[in-house]
């Protein structure tokens, strides 16, 4: 069994985020980059599958520059076999996203994909959807189980009623909500080795995909500052507060 997982080159979530000066976009300057942490817990996801005996054999597929090796590199240390790139300048948006790896599912004909539900940088939550339907595949979303077994996947979501099991005939994509497990660390020996395993580099022309975006970042803006919190003398005080300052009541 082969498991295909997409990994995404983001901003180390532990960094507080800068905006350049001229508000056209985030200062990636200096900045620790790292695996997006939803596309972390699908390779932990395919490495423990993996381990159980269920796979064989586990590709990770990164798109962007040539930066982005790093983190296919990481998802290898962590126990993957081969890594893919696909080397673009642009920064493709969520469709040509689906489109390429749909390309890259053709070629390799996985039997499970496995996405993180979203991205932290851009939190669109709509790749593992649209490659599903690109590749008239099921899918299962928010995933906090998986089990494989006779063909099948089992896939426990997360909605907002609870939890809700689907059972999805193979080839299927998932896509990886927090709760499903606790991603490792790579271990030195394990980081060594990675740098041996073969990491093949496309480029969008040779799947036959068009990347340029058709949507235009208009201006970037830091969140507004919290200002500090006041002490109230009484609830009476309090309501008021609520009622003519905050506008909550």
């Amino acid at each position: 069994m082969k498991i295909l997982v997409a990994v995404k080159r983001v901003i180390d979530y532990n960094v507080k985020v800068r905006v350049k000066a001229d508000h056209s976009d985030v200062d990636l300057t200096n900045v620790k980059m790292a695996i997006n942490p939803f596309c972390e817990i699908a390779v932990e996801e395919a490495v423990r599958l993996k381990e159980k005996g269920v796979a064989t054999e586990i590709v990770v597929v990164s798109l962007g520059t040539k930066e982005c090796q790093e983190q296919i590199r990481t998802a290898l240390a962590l126990g993957a076999d081969r890594g893919i790139q696909v080397e673009t300048d642009e920064n493709p948006g969520s469709l040509s996203v689906a489109k390429l790896l749909k390309a890259i599912v053709d070629e390799e004909k996985p039997d499970l994909v496995i996405l993180g539900k979203q991205s932290i940088d851009s939190d669109n939550n709509q790749t593992g959807q649209m490659l599903a339907a690109l590749s008239g595949l099921p899918q299962g979303t928010f995933a906090s189980e998986v089990t494989i077994e006779d063909g099948k996947a089992s896939v426990t979501r997360e909605v907002d009623g609870g939890l809700q099991t689907v059972s999805l005939s193979l080839p299927a994509i998932v896509t990886t909500d927090l709760r499903l497990n606790e991603p490792r660390y790579a271990s030195l020996p394990n980081i060594m080795k990675a740098k041996r395993k073969p990491l093949d580099v496309k480029t969008p022309a040779d799947l036959g995909v068009e990347v340029a975006s058709s949507l235009n970042t208009l201006k970037v803006e830091p969140p507004a500052e919290r200002s500090a919190g006041i002490r109230v003398g009484s609830v009476d005080e309090l309501i008021e507060k609520l009622k003519t300052e905050a506008k909550v009541i």
